[in-house]
């Protein structure tokens, strides 16, 4: 049997421990139309669906298929990994002030930098990266993860993502 939107919605409800109330006051609904949504006899309106995901655990696309996404982090074996000198880091910071901040550096280049023991000012000079140890991201892609390997969102609504590929 195909579970539903609505089913969804009212599966993953439960799983955070919400009542129905709770979640129409956070989305600014009624009750009542959080009930229709699990009772599928009517649908969020689209302008809701990335805040229901989020209040809810999920992606927007897992509410509306039921089916997860893909890893962002996969683990390769031995012999589908790359060299390191043909792998990029790739760093973005975006500041609610509305700083961006990229780098994109080849991974040779951040391994030669870590072996003399030189600091980055592209990281070491920014707030938002101070906690990010380029030694652990080098010994996980040595172990043969790529991928989207950090991703944070601050309270504060600062976004740090580190992707290796």
């Amino acid at each position: 049997m195909e579970t539903t939107m609505g089913n969804r919605i009212g599966m993953l409800r439960r799983r955070k421990g919400m009542k129905q109330e709770e979640l129409a006051e956070k989305l600014g609904v009624s009750p009542q139309a959080v009930s229709k949504w699990e009772n599928n006899q009517t649908c969020p309106d689209i302008a809701l669906l990335p805040k229901l995901a989020q209040l809810l655990g999920v992606s927007v696309d897992e509410l509306l298929t039921g089916k997860t996404a893909e890893p962002t982090v996969r683990m390769l074996p031995q012999e589908q990994r790359k060299d390191m000198k043909d792998m990029m880091l790739r760093i973005t910071v975006d500041s609610v002030k509305g700083d961006k901040v990229r780098v994109n550096l080849p991974m040779a280049l951040v391994q030669a930098a870590l072996d003399m023991g030189l600091q980055m000012p592209q990281l070491a000079g920014n707030e938002a990266l101070k906690n990010i140890d380029l030694n652990q991201i080098v010994e996980l892609v040595r172990h043969g993860a790529i991928g989207n390997l950090v991703e944070v969102e601050s309270a504060g609504g600062d976004s740090v993502h580190v992707f290796v590929e």
